[in-house]
């Protein structure tokens, strides 16, 4: 074992212990002369412990962040793995937009169109006025649910799939945290301004979920910032650009993958944004799936 700190015996370190056994890191605390030591099994782990040691802390929310993952129903071994009943409206978004693909047919049933932002087989959209007249007269007509259910349409089942993964790890955080009122109001939005961004831009032959996930990523990583309480790798809002900028590139339909909605998935981004800086965190009595 490694010496690496000596803290006063008055410090708590119960919560910080937990939290190292769950990252996996070999440990012991002793007692010397009315002083605690923090011992390690291999010194290579002596920098990142410390530094983190040292949030730990230096800052109230890294504390309050670790002890509601060490005593969460939801974490795992310091994990994030929540139940069905710890998300229930992530799961009926996600069983309804499996169900809407099974029933279209993918999209190449003729109901398909009954669902995308405006109807293709009555609107010319060619150009941006064309689609404005489109959605102009189909919002006359009251269709307003075209707004939203084209996040229910998907074309493949790696297309559902893939969305219907993120938006369980990503969503089911946001509602378990932030409340179902708070999820509610941020898919309502993302959906809206991601849809008719995309709609402007190419038309209505575009669906997924995609979108949405994209603006719940923006929102769980600003809001992060404010007030630590998720859990998904750093890399992944890196990934998600990357992934944002190949979209416009011819990539994709050089490798087979077809179009993407890459203006869909560039104003979720956005519009998941702007709610982390709309809606501040909530307050933690406010949280745990309210």
């Amino acid at each position: 074992m490694y010496r690496v700190k000596q803290l006063p015996a008055e410090t708590d370190l119960a919560d910080f212990s937990q939290w190292l056994r769950q990252q996996g890191v070999e440990h012991r605390i002793s007692e010397e002369g009315g002083q605690q030591v923090l011992w390690l099994a291999h010194q290579e782990h002596a920098e990142p412990v410390l530094a983190a040691l040292e949030q730990f802390l230096s800052r109230p929310e890294v504390r309050r962040a670790i002890h509601e993952t060490n005593h969460s129903p939801v974490f795992v071994n310091g994990r994030w793995q929540p139940s069905p009943r710890h998300a229930p409206m992530v799961l009926a978004i996600i069983g309804l937009a499996a169900l809407v693909s099974w029933f279209t047919g993918l999209g190449r049933d003729p109901s398909s169109a009954a669902l995308m932002f405006v109807d293709p087989t009555r609107f010319v959209f060619d150009t941006l006025a064309q689609r404005l007249d489109a959605l102009t007269a189909s919002l006359s007509q009251g269709q307003i649910w075209r707004l939203l259910t084209p996040d229910l349409l998907h074309f493949s089942w790696s297309h559902i799939i893939f969305n219907a993964v993120m938006m369980w790890f990503l969503g089911s955080q946001v509602e378990w945290f932030d409340g179902k009122r708070r999820l509610g109001i941020l898919v309502v939005v993302v959906s809206l301004l991601s849809n008719t961004l995309q709609f402007l831009v190419s038309g209505p032959l575009f669906g997924g979920l995609s979108g949405v996930v994209y603006g719940i990523l923006g929102y769980c990583w600003l809001s992060q910032q404010r007030r630590p309480r998720f859990q998904f790798p750093p890399a992944l809002i890196v990934v998600s650009l990357v992934w944002i900028l190949i979209g416009f590139t011819p990539l994709t339909r050089i490798l087979g993958l077809g179009s993407m909605a890459n203006e869909a998935h560039l104003g979720g981004l956005v519009a998941g944004l702007i709610m982390a800086v709309l809606m501040p965190p909530p307050r933690k009595q406010d949280t745990q799936g309210a």
